[in-house]
């Protein structure tokens, strides 16, 4: 089923999209299944966009043959739509469903041929032979109907991480067309998705957060759009005030040794001429000095009487220094 790469497009073999390797079906408390779980509860209403969606769940579901349809889920809310939507799409049940109230991973299965036939020409394929399997475009033609067999494909095939942890978001499929079309749609919607291989399967997959809120929102969840804002709002203002924090600390610590410094110089005035012998400027702002040291120039200069600019406090303290290294060389000016 699979067909070997015929464009241009480079594909990364074997380098998976996630640093992380694959990304498991996660528990219901997940961003994912949030999401999943959102995506689930619109009506299955239209008979255009159920097809679509189905077509979407088929081709990134974990098989999908002439011999058998699988789906295998996690996620209660799409474990209860599954049925809804296979009977409103076709008008067919499944032939195996999971026990009634099972949680966890659960498996849904179509085996009879007649039914299968249905599917298969409801999307438009052929049955008399053999079948690559590929998006028919026709089914996936206006705006509902595209956003529709992404919300399936990502049902059935999709993860999205924490975006507290990092941004990606990726479809996974067995079928290299299907993931080459489904890149290509993606194009044409105005998204910049990434492909990818993982072992036999085949990604695309988003790292940016503002291309996965537009196809959160695109596919039907735009709450959980909205909280991946909100998160990443929460991550700029921590890393910001982190910076901020850091910056003052290391200015803390700037002035800490400067203030260090010129205590030195000061004492050493008083101890040989003392601060007496200081013209009255350079006196009071001795005096200052030493009741705060871990004041910047800036509050000196407000502290003085009258207050004075930090640019005038600066040149005090100079004048300072250098009457601390000279000491026995005359009063300063």
């Amino acid at each position: 089923m699979n067909e070997p790469n015929s464009d241009n497009r480079p594909i990364a073999v074997n380098e998976p999209a996630s640093e992380d390797g694959p990304i498991a079906e996660t528990p219901l408390t997940s961003f994912s299944s949030r999401v999943k779980a959102e995506l689930c509860r619109p009506a299955v209403s239209k008979p255009c966009c159920a097809l679509a969606e189905a077509l979407g769940v088929l081709l990134y579901a974990h098989t999908f043959s002439l011999r058998e349809a699988r789906i295998i889920t996690e996620n209660d809310e799409f474990a209860a739509r599954l049925p809804r939507l296979f009977r409103r799409a076709f008008g067919v049940t499944f032939d195996i469903l999971p026990p009634e109230g099972r949680t966890g991973r659960r498996s849904f299965l179509i085996t009879d041929a007649k039914k299968l036939e249905t599917i298969f020409n409801a999307f438009g394929f052929d049955t008399a032979r053999t079948v690559a399997l590929h998006i028919n475009l026709a089914i996936a033609e206006d705006d509902c109907d595209r956003a529709a067999f992404l919300r399936g494909a990502f049902l059935a095939g999709g993860s999205v991480i924490d975006p507290g942890k990092r941004y990606h978001l990726e479809l996974l499929t067995s079928h290299q067309s299907v993931c080459r079309e489904t890149y290509s749609l993606l194009l044409e919607m105005g998204f910049r998705p990434r492909e990818a291989r993982r072992g036999a399967g085949y990604l695309t997959y988003f790292k940016k957060s503002g291309e996965i809120e537009d196809l959160l929102t695109t596919m039907g969840a735009p709450v959980s759009a909205m909280e991946l804002m909100q998160t990443k709002v929460e991550k700029h203002m921590t890393n910001t005030i982190n910076r901020l924090t850091n910056c003052d600390m290391g200015n803390a610590g700037k002035i800490a040794d400067a203030a260090g410094v010129q205590l030195d110089a000061i004492r050493a005035i008083e101890s040989g001429p003392g601060l007496d012998a200081l013209p009255p400027a350079l006196q009071e702002t001795a005096l200052l000095r030493i009741a705060n040291p871990s004041c910047s120039l800036t509050d000196l200069a407000q502290l003085a009487c009258p207050p004075v600019t930090k640019s005038c406090m600066n040149h005090r303290i100079r004048k300072l220094m250098e009457y601390s290294r000279e000491l026995g060389g005359g009063q300063p000016s």
